[in-house]
């Protein structure tokens, strides 16, 4: 039986970021950006009002002021979008509104609200400036942003909302990242239904291929759902044919990797591949299982769903993760203070918790009720795991540890 920290090392040495390929940009999100990017243009392309207002020259609002005001003589409006041939020379100003370019000889915009129209609600062929205005005042300037021949976006960037506007505000429709994994998903057990099925004697729901298949999705990998193989080992091997013809990156299983005389994903991988490890030193989750069938990552995940979650966000996690090109980050972990005392096995502990924050930090609390790793509803109440370590049995009330978050609900952020 291995640690933790070494099960994850010898998982991920077998994992590296997949090969590029072109995307519509909304489809690029979250993923990472597999070029550099240069812009070709300034933006914006050109200086243009930061203000609804009116755009002058900086000099002739010298001493302006409500007690004495500089009128002027207004030779134009101009809309965002529009231009106009009309030029601001000494004594005049053109109405201008936010995004629409500076006329030529205009060098700052005065808004409506330093003006005699944000006073009145209205404007003429005139206008009182009430303000004395600096040169370049409430104009953004052609390249502010991003100047030509920059680099606007460095390879290795995970793409968010903001990378996207950029890469619209460039013309980029397409983009190259780094391709998504295939993830072959198969839950083994002669218990098991389809989820549309009726349930008989002894039988349960196949609910670990969706809890599963949602994880994988969550952090960016596609799922392959490969339904369920029962406990023969001619059964899984067609299941594991069938995964390898849709040319997936990673095998996950679940059931079959424990002890009992049934568990066959061990017996496959022992005859049809190889197998590096079975049993980690974790709890939930101790029987896990690792090795390669014809050269694809196979991870064994327990059959119990709460230990087939946890020990998908261990390893599986890092793994997609890893292929995405983004590394194999950890999960994010908050150090709490425990409010009740917390009993372990012994092996690491990932005890399903509730962490809040509290005046003096943020403080955690193991879920209420049934906590068997068959108690899916355990997750669902949790938004963290208590991170107990390896030797610990007991962790008394006001005592530290860390918390793997889940999630962030309201009362934690």
């Amino acid at each position: 039986m291995i640690s933790v920290d070494e099960a994850r090392a010898r998982i991920l040495r077998h994992f590296h970021p997949l090969e590029p390929e072109k995307v519509p940009i909304l489809e690029a999100l979250d993923r990472v950006l597999a070029e550099d990017i240069y812009s070709d243009i300034d933006i914006p392309p050109f200086a243009n009002s930061a203000m609804d207002g009116y755009a002058l020259r900086s000099g002739d609002t010298m001493g302006a002021s409500r007690k004495s005001p500089v009128t002027l003589k207004v030779v134009a409006d101009l809309a965002a979008g529009h231009t106009t041939h009309l030029k601001v020379g000494p004594g005049t100003a053109i109405r201008i509104m936010t995004g629409a370019p500076v006329p030529e000889g205009a060098g700052a915009v005065v808004r409506f609200e330093e003006t005699s129209e944000g006073l009145r609600g209205s404007w003429g062929p005139t206008v009182e400036i009430y303000k004395e205005v600096s040169p370049r005042e409430n104009v953004r300037p052609a390249g502010e942003d991003i100047r030509r021949g920059e680099l606007a976006l460095a390879k290795g960037t995970v793409l968010r909302p903001q990378e996207l506007g950029i890469l619209a505000s460039l013309g980029r429709p397409e983009v190259e990242v780094i391709r998504r994994p295939r993830v072959a998903i198969l839950a083994t057990g002669d218990e098991l239904v389809a989820i549309d099925e009726e349930i008989g004697p002894g039988q349960i729901r196949n609910s670990n291929e969706y809890s599963t298949a949602a994880q994988v999705m969550r952090y960016g990998g596609v799922p392959v759902r490969l339904g369920i193989a029962r406990d023969r080992v001619e059964e899984l091997k067609a299941k594991i044919e069938e995964g390898l013809a849709a040319k997936v990156e990673l095998f996950l299983t679940s059931a079959g990797v424990s002890v009992g005389e049934y568990d066959v994903v061990k017996e496959v991988l022992a005859s049809e591949g190889e197998i590096d490890f079975w049993q980690v030193n974790m709890k939930p989750g101790k029987p896990l299982a690792f090795g390669h069938i014809q050269g694809v990552p196979l991870i064994g995940l327990p059959g119990n769903p709460v230990s087939a979650m946890i020990s998908f966000e261990q390893f599986a996690r890092p793994a997609i993760l890893t292929m995405l090109g983004k590394g194999p980050r950890e999960k994010p972990e908050v150090e709490v203070i425990v409010d009740e005392e917390v009993t372990n096995s012994g092996r690491r502990g990932f005890i399903r918790a509730i962490v809040t924050r509290q005046e003096d930090g943020y403080h955690a609390r193991a879920v209420t009720g049934p906590r068997g790793s068959g108690i899916l509803t355990s997750m669902v109440r949790a938004n963290a795991l208590l991170i107990v370590p390896e030797g610990t049995t007991l962790v008394k009330a006001g005592e530290r540890l860390r918390a793997q978050m889940l999630d962030w609900r309201e009362g934690v952020e």
